[in-house]
C-alpha cells in the first residue's frame, strides 16, 4: 500500500513540475551563410528555426543570387560591394586560392569595422550558424566568443571529416578518388595520392589565406583546421546509408537528405514529357544554381551528344531551338517549373 501512495506522489510532483515550467524563449541566432546551393540547403534550417521562435539575423553580400535583403524570417546585415562580388564571381570557378583570398579579406573588413562589431556584441547573439565551406563565419565566431554550429561536410580543403576524426587511408577513400573501401595495394596508393592532395591545398592555397587572420586578430597560435575542430555541434549533411564506415566525433550529427521534401506530382509540363519520353526513357540535365548560361562551344559539344543518344533530354536552362539545330530531342525548359 505504501508503495502505491509512493509512486502516487511522484506522479502529482511530476505533474506539478511541468504545469509550472516556465515557457523558453527563443534563440538569438548570428547566421553567415554561402551563397548558390549551399543557401537553398540552409534556408530550410532556418524556416524551421524561425517557426519554432528563434531570432535570425543573416550577414548576406549586398549583391547576392539567391539571399534575400528582406524576409519575415530574417534581419539582413548588408555587406560587401558589387567589386567584391564581381571578383567572388570571377575566381570562383577557377581558382581556389583567390576565393579564399577574398572571403579573408571580407573578414578583415568586418572585423575592422568597430560600429558593425559593436552592434554584434550589443545583439547578445546564443550561437553563429555557419556554413564551414568558406570560413569566414567560424572566425566570426571564435572572435565574438560565441558557440558555433557548422552546417555542411565541407570545409574550406575538403571534406570535414579529415579535419576532426581519425582517417585512415587504407579503407577510408579520399573524395575524388572514385574508390571504395576496400582497396588493393595499388588503390591505397592512389588513396594516398588524393590526400596528398588535399593536404597540398590546405596547407598552401587554402591555410595561409586563414593565417594572416587568426595572426592578426586572434591570441595565441591557431589556424582554420584548429577552428574548425572547435565547433560545439557539426550538422553533417551525410548519411552512411551511402557513406562507407568510419571514425566519427561526438559532436557530429548525421543530417544527410534533410531537405527532401515528401513527393508530389509533376507540373504538367514536366508530366507531359516524361510520359513522352518512349521507350529509351529521358535524361534531365541541370546546371546548378550558379551557372546561368554556356559557351556556345560547350554548349554545341554537349548537344552533338544529346543528339546521338536515343532518349529524350530534358534541360533545365538550354535553349530548345539550339537544341533542334543540333537533332537533340530536347524539351528545354520543360523542368524548370520543377
Amino acid at each position: 500500500m505504501l508503495q502505491y501512495q509512493s509512486c502516487g506522489i511522484f506522479a502529482l510532483l511530476c505533474v506539478s513540475l511541468i504545469s509550472f515550467t516556465p515557457s523558453c524563449d527563443g534563440g538569438n541566432i548570428l547566421v553567415f551563410p554561402v551563397d548558390g546551393s549551399h543557401w537553398i540547403n540552409m534556408k530550410v534550417l532556418l524556416e524551421e528555426l524561425h517557426a519554432r521562435g528563434h531570432n535570425l539575423t543573416v550577414i548576406r553580400a549586398s549583391t547576392s543570387w539567391y539571399i534575400p535583403e528582406e524576409s519575415p524570417m530574417v534581419w539582413s546585415y548588408n555587406g560587401g560591394s558589387a567589386i567584391s562580388h564581381f571578383k567572388i564571381t570571377k575566381f570562383f570557378l577557377s581558382l581556389l586560392y583567390n576565393v579564399h583570398l577574398i572571403w579573408t579579406q571580407c573578414a578583415a573588413q568586418i572585423f575592422d569595422d568597430k560600429s558593425l562589431i559593436e552592434t554584434l556584441l550589443d545583439s547578445k547573439y546564443d550561437l553563429v550558424l555557419t556554413d564551414p565551406a568558406i570560413a569566414p563565419g567560424v572566425l566570426l565566431a571564435r572572435y565574438l566568443k560565441l558557440p558555433v554550429v557548422l552546417n555542411v561536410r565541407w570545409i574550406p580543403s575538403g571534406e570535414g571529416h579529415l579535419a576532426i576524426a581519425p582517417t585512415p587511408a587504407s579503407y577510408i577513400p579520399a573524395p575524388g578518388s572514385g574508390l571504395t573501401d576496400n582497396m588493393t595495394f595499388l588503390q591505397r596508393t592512389k588513396n594516398l595520392f588524393f590526400y596528398g592532395i588535399i593536404l597540398f591545398q590546405q596547407r598552401f592555397i587554402v591555410g595561409p589565406h586563414y593565417d594572416v587572420v587568426c595572426q592578426k586578430y586572434f591570441e595565441g597560435e591557431c589556424d582554420i583546421i584548429s577552428v574548425l575542430q572547435e565547433a560545439d555541434i557539426w550538422l553533417f549533411r551525410s548519411d552512411f546509408v551511402f557513406d562507407f564506415p568510419r571514425p566519427t566525433m561526438p559532436n557530429i550529427v548525421y543530417i544527410g537528405g534533410f531537405q527532401c521534401s515528401p513527393a508530389e506530382p509533376l507540373p504538367s509540363d514536366l508530366e507531359e514529357f516524361v510520359q513522352s519520353a518512349g521507350e529509351h526513357g529521358m535524361i534531365i540535365m541541370t546546371l546548378g544554381t550558379l551557372v546561368n548560361a554556356l559557351p556556345k562551344e560547350v554548349a554545341d559539344t554537349i548537344a552533338s551528344i544529346f543528339a546521338k543518344l536515343p532518349q529524350k533530354v530534358g534541360d533545365f536552362k538550354f535553349d530548345v531551338k539550339f537544341a533542334d539545330e543540333h537533332g537533340c530531342r530536347c524539351a528545354g525548359d520543360a523542368g524548370a517549373a520543377a
